[in-house]
């Protein structure tokens, strides 16, 4: 944030001013800060409320468009939640870099009203150093589609009120590749929020048009230009994961989230398989394995192609997901394979623990890789995986005593098998605690990490609330329970 504040000429010579002041000695935080400070000139009074205040900044923003003054204004109003011992929040110095775009999809000029030193660019940032303030921006002919905090230029809460087809118009046309991203995921979080709806009301569940049309730009665009960005792609056409879903939910409806994401993995497939399979093949490398960001970039497109085309379990993908797995010249396209052989329902269970077998017998020798092998299975969302869980916990290569086998299997199912985790019956929740309390003798510090999936109950619906409070008042009075593991208990009970 430092470098938006400053600009990078600013930013170089306060690092230069402090390495001069600090080299070889034991600094601070205030002693980088005050050196930014001195080298530039600029107070970062405010800015050293980053350090001092607990909490996320929320920033609101409105915009208003006057055609006949022909300006564009953007409101702005930040805030923070109170935290303890935090009530009342100072505001905060918010570098917010941005940019406007026109309907043409060209990037505006941005004249900011009164400010003499703009010389016409498109990229700028504004800072943000009340609680409210209003940047009007001069000489625009057609209201804009703003492009906002671009490159996360502070860790900030937006509230911007984006339609869907601007969101699908920035995923097109923004040259930040953060906010283009962002907006994917927005885009894709609409389409979510409406399928959650339509399962509400026991409505036909649908696949968004303008979500169906962002899908096929950017998988015509991989074909038509093969010098883009293969990796930027590849996060354009990742639906946000479940876990992200349900943090930004007010009240996560675990099952609607899941099969509403599931719903939306095959009804892409299904209409765009031809385009996907296209991106496949082109991706799919014949010569030499490569580290390069290029050969990353084109097995990433690749296997997350791969990964949409299994989601129709037609048989000839299914085959073409076992051939790679058989044939793979690297860990990356093996360890894909694998996923989505073990992960489908479409799968029978023999060729599931062929694939498995096999994978084990090669890499039984490297731990970390059987630690994969031991996440692959617990991540997986099928009915029945606790069980496997359970037997995993067996093998000869789990070890309760190995923070890393612990986190490869008990932390897999539990903090990223949401579906599994959060059954209904409660038995996930059960299955945790059991594990916490036995752990608490092996490994404290381990066991009071292992805790957050509980943690977070509010988040949940009244009976879930219920099932995972009961959980934490079991761990609680567990028989020499210890500090590390009561206090994390004890401050997640204290609004119970």
């Amino acid at each position: 944030m430092i470098n938006h504040i400053l600009g990078a000429d600013k930013f170089r010579s306060g690092t230069d001013l402090y390495f001069d002041r600090h080299d070889g000695q034991a600094v601070t935080t205030e002693d980088f800060v005050k050196a930014m400070e001195d080298a530039s000139g600029i107070d970062l009074g405010l800015f050293r409320n980053w350090y001092t205040q607990a909490g996320t900044p929320v920033v609101d923003i409105t915009s208003e468009y006057n055609v006949e003054a022909r300006t564009y204004a953007l409101h702005v109003k930040q805030s923070c939640p109170a935290t303890p011992g935090q009530t009342n929040k100072t505001p905060f110095h918010i570098p917010l870099r941005m940019g406007l775009i026109g309907r043409d999809g060209n990037p505006l000029n941005l004249q900011l009203e009164g400010d003499t030193n703009s010389q016409g660019e498109t990229d700028r940032v504004v800072d943000v150093i009340a609680a409210e303030a209003t940047f009007t921006f001069t000489d625009i002919d057609a209201e804009p589609v703003p492009s906002l905090f671009r490159g996360f230029s502070a860790p900030v809460r937006l509230n911007y009120t984006y339609t869907e087809e601007e969101l699908f118009f920035l995923m097109v046309h923004d040259t930040d590749g953060f906010n283009r991203w962002n907006a994917s995921q927005q885009l894709a979080v609409k389409a979510m929020d409406g399928l959650t709806e339509s399962r509400r009301i026991a409505a036909e569940l649908k696949l968004p048009e303008i979500l169906c049309k962002a899908f096929t730009g950017v998988l015509q665009s991989a074909l038509d230009n093969p010098s883009l960005d293969k990796a930027m792609l590849s996060q354009l056409l990742t639906l946000p994961a479940e876990g992200y879903l349900i943090e930004i939910a007010h009240c996560a409806d675990v099952e609607a989230i899941h099969h509403g994401r599931e719903f939306l993995l095959t009804a892409l497939a299904q209409q765009l398989g031809d385009l996907f399979f296209d991106v496949f093949r082109e991706n799919t490398e014949t010569g030499e394995f490569a580290v390069t960001a290029q050969a990353i970039a084109r097995r990433s497109l690749k296997n997350l192609s791969l990964s949409f085309l299994c989601c129709t379990g037609h048989e000839q993908f299914l085959e073409q997901c076992r051939l790679q797995f058989d044939n793979a010249g690297n860990m990356t396209d093996q360890h894909a394979a694998l996923r989505l052989l073990v992960h489908s329902p479409a799968v029978s269970e023999a060729v599931k623990q062929n694939v498995l077998d096999l994978f084990y017998r090669q890499w039984a020798h490297e731990p970390l890789v059987v630690n994969q092998w031991f996440g692959i299975q617990a991540t997986s969302t099928l009915p029945g995986t606790l069980d496997k869980v359970r037997a995993l916990m067996e093998h000869r290569d789990f070890d309760m005593q190995n923070p890393n086998k612990v986190r490869s299997v008990i932390g897999a199912f539990c903090g990223q098998n949401h579906i599994n985790f959060h059954q209904g019956d409660g038995s996930g929740y059960n299955f945790l605690a059991e594990q916490i309390l036995r752990l608490d003798k092996i490994n404290p510090q381990i066991a009071a990490r292992m805790l957050a999936p509980l943690t977070r109950w509010k988040k949940y619906d009244q009976t879930r609330q219920q099932m995972m409070v009961q959980q934490l008042d079991r761990i609680r009075s567990g028989e020499g329970l210890s500090k590390d593991a009561f206090e994390v208990v004890e401050k997640s009970l204290a609004d119970a």
